[in-house]
């Protein structure tokens, strides 16, 4: 065979092979030292950003803390601080978290309701907040603070997290946890309390709710939601009365299910009291509960009565949500001293603006003829928006907004 022939027969690139006819490998050194200087390169960078930011170019601000001694004083009263910040003073001998936060008025949401130092929320009084943080102008009035949640005084620690309870001083759940009463001014003729269900479940409607409301809205959770102990939170920080929705059984349960633990006419008495605890130890710094659905349960005197009994012994009032008149809500409440309210009106049975206005008219009416009349509505947003704009001009018809608790004050609510 020609020299030409054994040319056009030989493989292209072929590998090279060792001694032995094995393939050799080859070592790409180029590429290899390209590559090691470009991850150097990146490495060194990264190193030197971190250097000059420990924080790695997180978003962050530095806040001086100032050690005060008024914190641990022998006085009473309060301290000024050079921003001029309250400073609450606590007596010298507090010892432990929770004394100090209840002297303080801050107050501490912790993952296991306990008083160790794995924090998660902490909330200041609006009258000890400073201008930077969204307290008053001198020409605008403060909101009505509420008191710190949970107080030491009412907390029972169970399996199911922290209830309510009476104090041993007899203060109770429905009444500290409320928003201050106000006085009316002159020229009102009626006062209309509102309470708007259904939030905790979403977040963003939740948001929308404690925003564009007025803080004497009170606002009821349900216990489903994620997050809960902060919009709570939030809601009682911007004033905002709260109540806790518990699920009761409607006639055609289970096809029409409000949700697990709901509290049901054959599962008795001992079965529900532990689907209420449940209910109950979602969050803290409700005044009361109100009814989820819950027609077939409310109707029945016998289920019915050891609930009732659960929330007065545990300082809690409760409210109607006026969907069934079947309810016996009121009627055993009142039998049991058990402070309680019925809804005179659901504002967004239909749930267009047309309707809802003309709702929030029949109300204004209605406490104009009784002195007081209560209004439910859910966290819908056309809800919220006729709500809002409904609340703005009550004022100038001559009625007052005024949180679902003065129901209970005043016993106009049964």
């Amino acid at each position: 065979m020609s020299a030409a022939s054994d040319d056009l027969t030989k493989p292209l690139a072929g590998p090279r092979r060792g001694k032995r006819g094995a393939p050799r490998f080859v070592v790409p050194w180029t590429k290899a030292l390209g590559s090691f200087a470009g991850v150097t390169g990146v490495a060194l960078a990264v190193y030197l950003a971190i250097a000059e930011d420990p924080l790695g170019g997180e978003p962050h601000a530095v806040a001086p803390i100032e050690i005060r001694d008024a914190l641990v004083g022998a006085g009473s009263g309060d301290a000024a601080g050079s921003d001029g910040a309250r400073i609450a003073e606590v007596p010298r001998g507090t010892a432990t978290a929770v004394e100090i936060e209840a002297a303080s008025g801050v107050s501490v949401v912790r993952p296991d309701g306990g008083s160790g130092s794995s924090s998660v929320l902490i909330t200041i009084p609006q009258d000890a907040r400073s201008p930077a943080s969204g307290a008053a102008s001198p020409s605008q009035p403060a909101l009505a603070a509420l008191n710190p949640a949970p107080d030491p005084r009412l907390v029972e620690r169970t399996r199911y997290g922290i209830l309510p309870r009476i104090g041993n001083d007899g203060a109770r759940a429905w009444d500290v946890y409320a928003r201050p009463p106000t006085p009316a001014p002159a020229g009102i003729h009626g006062r209309v309390a509102i309470l708007v269900t259904g939030l905790g479940i979403s977040l963003s409607a939740t948001n929308e709710a404690i925003v564009r409301l007025p803080p004497e809205v009170s606002l009821a959770f349900a216990p489903y939601g994620g997050d809960l102990d902060r919009s709570v939170t939030r809601a009682r920080s911007d004033g905002h009365e709260v109540m806790l929705q518990a699920p009761m059984e409607p006639f055609d349960y289970p096809d029409n299910d409000p949700g697990p633990h709901t509290l049901t006419v054959k599962a008795g008495a001992a079965a529900n009291l532990e689907k209420l605890h449940w209910v109950m130890g979602r969050f803290a710094g409700y005044t009361g509960v109100v009814n989820f659905m819950g027609a077939r349960l409310t109707a029945d005197a016998e289920a019915l009565a050891p609930i009732i009994a659960e929330l007065g012994a545990r300082g809690l009032a409760i409210v109607d949500d006026g969907t069934s008149p079947r309810s016996l809500i009121a009627a055993r409440a009142g039998e049991a001293g058990v402070p309680a309210a019925r809804a005179n009106l659901i504002l967004d049975a239909v749930p267009r603006a047309e309707a809802i206005d003309a709702m929030l008219q029949r109300l204004e009416e209605q406490a104009r003829a009784d002195g007081f009349a209560l209004g439910i509505a859910s966290a819908l947003p056309v809800s919220v928006e006729r709500i809002a704009r409904w609340a703005g001009e009550a004022g100038e018809r001559g009625v007052i907004l005024v949180p679902v608790s003065a129901a209970f004050r005043d016993g106009v609510g049964g």
